[in-house]
């Protein structure tokens, strides 16, 4: 039946105040439900993602997690970070940091998780592993939007490079890398390579300047 003048408005009001009364505790007990293996979910997420810049090549190439490490979320100095962002050339941040334990407590290494906004197609967020005694174990790129058989392929070519190698500063080359501190571009994607390569070094001075020594213990 249709409804008209002030009784039906008050009405009509009531009844979209009724829905969306019902709609939010129906959302609000869905969030509830989901917000645990959600955070679980992403509590293991980042556990396997910090777990892989760690991980140890055997006699058989084969990569295994380092065992019974652990990962404490550390506090980003804003400070140094800020420091180092007006004085480098590069486009990038640190997002998280990540104290890696052994078991019994002591400090194996950490993990940096990087932003990059020097890529090709956008930005290239990735995780980075750095032992105490100043060894890249590896990275891991977490984000990427680059081109379709040429950028893309970071994680084929360029990741496997920044395994277990020692050096506080990397450069892109394209003719073939003689020295551990040297990364061979991707073929016809010089700027994703160096967009990853100046990433890993950003990761590296954050290091040096807050991380070396165990100061984020």
């Amino acid at each position: 039946m249709k409804r008209s003048g002030i009784k039906g408005i008050i009405i009509d009001t009531l009844i979209i105040f009724a829905i969306t009364f019902v709609a939010g505790g129906v959302l609000g007990y869905v969030y509830e439900l989901t917000k645990g293996p959600i955070e679980t979910q992403q509590k293991h997420k980042m556990s396997a993602a910090c777990s892989d810049v760690f991980a140890e090549i055997d006699e058989n190439g084969e990569l295994h997690d380092v065992t019974g490490l652990t990962f404490e979320k550390s506090t980003v100095d804003q400070a140094v970070l800020d420091n180092i962002i007006g004085t480098s050339d590069t486009k990038a941040t640190i997002d998280e940091v990540y104290v890696a334990k052994k078991v019994g407590g002591s400090v194996y290494g950490y993990v940096i998780s990087v932003t990059t906004k020097e890529g090709y197609g956008g930005d290239i967020h990735l995780y980075m592993g750095v032992t105490t005694d100043e060894i890249v174990k590896g990275i891991s790129i977490l984000e990427i939007h680059e081109t379709p058989g040429l950028g893309m392929r970071a994680s084929e070519v360029l990741v496997p490079q920044f395994r277990n190698v020692e050096g506080t500063e990397f450069t892109v080359t394209k003719q073939g890398a003689v020295m551990d501190s040297e990364i061979d571009a991707i073929t016809s994607a010089t700027i994703t390579s160096k967009a990853v390569t100046r990433a890993v070094n950003f990761g590296l001075r954050y290091f040096e300047e807050v991380l070396k020594g165990g100061a984020a213990e």
